[in-house]
């Protein structure tokens, strides 16, 4: 449930490793007025998200392979590093956000703080939307619009059609504004959609979908801070999108009441 993917009581995380907010870089950016007519193909959209999640990568820690989190996650998405056709990659981000998100070149990132509050159900059902939104392009429209944001183009490079290389600070600003992009309502909805079918043709608790988008809910109620509102602005309407999820599941018989939702008081992942 993109952007992926928010600060939270749970600040620490195991072996002693202090968590730290994501690092998603302060560069500026310029835009010209011509940059919207710059052509972007699907390759131009994997290229560049590839970029973003590779400085990612190395300015944010990422759980090792023995590492709790890892070895989690791992357990629950194994058998889904080929889904649909996509060809994905899965780390862990040990920071405070409570976020995910999925990119165009198949990388799929969990925040160490949302697994600390989401259950397994819940945490199939988060990466099974932003999944949606790889496999329905919303990735690619999300990556060109940060990387215009991120990059200083002349209206000459911006009308030869040329996606321009990239500095160091500049791909920091692209990673920002992807993981700050929000998609339309429309996009949301299809992306609620896949996660709900990933769940059920993988004989998953599709009820996790909907206890999911509650405990966002519930995390939104007067919250301030940052990180939150990061996930938040991007998954608007959690209380309704949870009680499409139940209809749907009623509907197909596939509904068992999970009871109260609340935010767990000791990190689930162990």
């Amino acid at each position: 449930m993109k952007r992926i993917i928010v600060c939270l009581l749970f600040l620490g995380t195991v072996n002693a490793v202090s968590a730290q907010k994501i690092n998603l870089g302060k560069a500026a950016g310029v835009v010209s007025k011509g940059a919207k007519a710059l052509t972007f193909t699907n390759e131009d959209a994997i290229k560049l998200s590839k970029e973003s999640v590779d400085w990612m990568d190395k300015n944010n820690p990422v759980a090792g392979p023995k590492d709790p989190y890892t070895v989690r996650l791992n357990k629950l998405f194994g058998k889904h590093k080929s889904q649909d056709g996509l060809a994905l990659n899965y780390k862990v981000y040990k920071v405070k956000d409570i976020n995910a998100f999925a990119c165009a070149d198949g990388s799929v990132r969990v925040f160490s703080s949302l697994m600390d509050i989401m259950t397994d159900d819940e945490i199939l059902a988060v990466i099974g939307h932003e999944i949606g939104h790889v496999k329905n392009q919303d990735t690619k429209d999300a990556i060109k619009s940060a990387y215009m944001k991120a990059a200083a183009l002349d209206a000459a490079s911006s009308a030869s059609g040329t996606v321009a290389a990239l500095n160091e600070s500049q791909v920091g600003k692209m990673a920002n504004d992807f993981l700050d992009a929000s998609h339309s309502k429309k996009q949301e909805s299809q992306a609620d959609t896949y996660s709900y079918d990933f769940m059920k043709a993988n004989n998953y608790n599709v009820v996790g979908a909907y206890s999911a988008f509650k405990k966002l809910a519930l995390l939104s109620e007067g919250s301030t801070q940052t990180g939150f509102e990061k996930m938040f602005n991007s998954h608007p309407d959690s209380e309704k999108r949870a009680q499409a999820i139940k209809k749907r599941a009623e509907k197909d018989g596939l509904w068992k009441d999970p009871g109260t939702i609340a935010i767990p008081k000791t990190k689930l992942t162990k």
